[in-house]
């Protein structure tokens, strides 16, 4: 081999390598996607997500305890967006239906129904829990 043409076989030796590896790292990414189950136009993780919203400053658990049915209603309407329709249940510790009237905006009209189960626990001195469910679905 001529001295000559020692420098352009390095460059392009280097050339191939940075080829090789950006190749390698394209089709990687591509190929190490992570399946999410809860994306977040899913109804379940919205749902999720409003809970979430109204327990962590404790609204939850005060419209909860204080039975303020038309406050959580008026809440759920202002976090869902346009066009979800609701229809909430809460339970005690032993499985009884608590609410007397019907948490809901509307009807289902629709073939997508979610469903969330989550536990809300009160922040008053008196240990108290509550399950609810809440069924989702996009009004047509």
């Amino acid at each position: 081999m001529k001295s000559e043409n020692r420098g352009q076989i390095r460059i392009i030796e280097a050339f191939l390598a940075v080829l090789i590896i950006f190749s390698s790292l394209a089709i990687s990414a591509n190929l190490a996607t992570t399946q999410n189950t809860a994306e977040p136009n899913d109804l379940a993780y919205v749902g999720l997500q409003v809970l979430l919203k109204l327990d962590s400053d404790g609204r939850l658990g005060r419209c909860l305890d204080n039975r303020d049915w038309a406050g959580l209603r008026s809440s759920l309407n202002l976090l869902l967006p346009t066009g979800v329709s609701f229809n909430l249940t809460v339970y005690d510790g032993e499985m009884r239906q608590i609410n007397e009237e019907i948490i809901s905006n509307g009807g289902f009209n629709s073939q997508e129904i979610a469903f969330v189960n989550y536990v809300c626990v009160s922040q008053n001195q008196t240990f108290n829990y509550y399950v609810i469910y809440l069924y989702l679905a996009v009004a047509k």
